[in-house]
């Protein structure tokens, strides 16, 4: 079947409402405004129960089907923006400064309020759907929020869905994998204190730059020598900052970086090595090493039957030559993953055409999949709520 023809009428009101929540960016959880524009929007299309608060300032809304069923699914959208000054010049550009929906969550909620419109309408399924609409999940673990407020068990979800738009992926198609489709995406700081001094007189100091540079080299061994080159992790220093003029050797010197892992033995691994060499070639040149890792939240792992379930859906819509199922992972993180620890799932890539990478301030959702999101969205509903 094509795009259902109530989703491509609601397409138009459906972008009105995505380039609103364009123009009015919030970030993390300080989502107040769009949260009532979504909690607004539900009632307005007869969503049979309407809950806010959820994990701080989610939204949920229950759709009960027509039909005798206890099943329930859960659909999730991301609400926030980033903290990124908008250089599009569109008409609905952002209008705060500093702030810019440059991941798309604009229009990934869009989609799914477009999707509830339309199930609150038809109701052809037995059970329930549950649109889970989330803050903070860029950087702020919204998703575990949610979890941790009893997202799962107060609405019954026995299964939860994710999407997200994918720049450079033919508008409208689909990708998806089972198994670890997004990464662990980790950080990690390093202090070095040595011995500061002249810098005429190296032999007098401990220098923390030629400390902190054999580091940043011996963490690329850690993918190239420790991993098994068949399961990923990427380790990257981002930040290396020491020093204050030329003829000085610094006291103390700093590194910051990334680590993106698709297994957890792989995660564990880094960052027992990343300890292990920072601390060990400190030592080796007379220095001190502090080493600190945050885990911000884990792999994103589609379960097997679930993957099939979104996959056939997405076919359904588009065909089956418009679906990858096993596109490549990606080394970028998701909080998603908090859910579907909770409950099994899956998560799926929209193509979002030729448009700016994702986080560039450049970015714009592309309005032209938005009937495909919402077709996609009510076909998989349908299917899983009725076989």
């Amino acid at each position: 079947m094509p795009i259902l023809n109530r989703a491509a009428e609601l397409q138009s009101e459906a972008t009105e409402w995505r380039r609103h929540l364009h123009a009015h960016p919030e970030i993390l959880y300080d989502v107040e405004n769009t949260a009532s524009f979504v909690e607004q929007k539900l009632k307005e299309f007869g969503v049979d129960e309407v809950v806010t608060g959820i994990g701080r300032t989610g939204v949920v809304g229950v759709i009960k089907g027509r039909g005798q069923g206890d099943r329930a699914i859960g659909l999730r959208a991301d609400m926030d923006a980033l903290p990124l000054t908008e250089i599009t010049g569109k008409p609905w550009a952002s209008t705060t400064e500093g702030r810019m929906h440059a991941c798309g969550h604009d229009g990934h909620t869009a989609m799914l309020l477009g999707a509830a419109k339309y199930l609150a309408e038809t109701r052809t399924f037995h059970g329930n759907v549950v649109v889970i609409f989330q803050p903070a999940e860029e950087g702020g673990r919204g998703a575990l929020a949610m979890v941790e407020d009893g997202l799962m068990e107060r609405f019954g979800i026995e299964e939860v869905y994710g999407m997200h738009n994918m720049p450079g992926m033919a508008a409208g198609s689909f990708a998806i994998r089972k198994g670890g489709i997004m990464a662990a995406p980790d950080k990690f700081a390093i202090k070095i204190t040595g011995r500061g001094g002249h810098a005429a007189e190296p032999h007098n100091t401990i220098d923390t730059i030629v400390t902190g540079a054999q580091i940043v080299g011996a963490l690329q061994t850690i993918a190239a020598r420790n991993a098994n080159p068949l399961r990923s992790v990427v380790v990257s220093v981002t930040q290396f900052h020491a020093g204050t003029t030329h003829n000085i050797i610094p006291e103390e010197a700093y590194l910051t970086g990334t680590v993106r892992s698709l297994d957890e033995d792989v995660r564990d691994l880094a960052e027992k090595r990343i300890a292990e060499l920072a601390h060990g070639i400190a030592a080796a040149n007379g220095a001190k090493a502090e080493f600190e890792y945050e885990r911000a939240c884990p792999v994103t792992v589609n379960h097997p039957s679930e993957t099939n379930h979104a996959a056939q859906a997405a076919i359904d819509i588009v065909g089956v030559q418009n679906v990858d199922t096993d596109v490549d992972a990606s080394m970028a993180g998701e909080d998603f993953a908090f859910m579907l620890q909770a409950r099994p799932g899956a998560y799926i890539m929209i193509g979002n055409g030729n448009s700016a990478g994702l986080h560039n301030p450049a970015y714009d959702f592309n309005d032209e999949v938005i009937g495909h999101g919402i077709s996609y969205w009510v076909r998989l509903a349908e299917r899983r709520l009725t076989e």
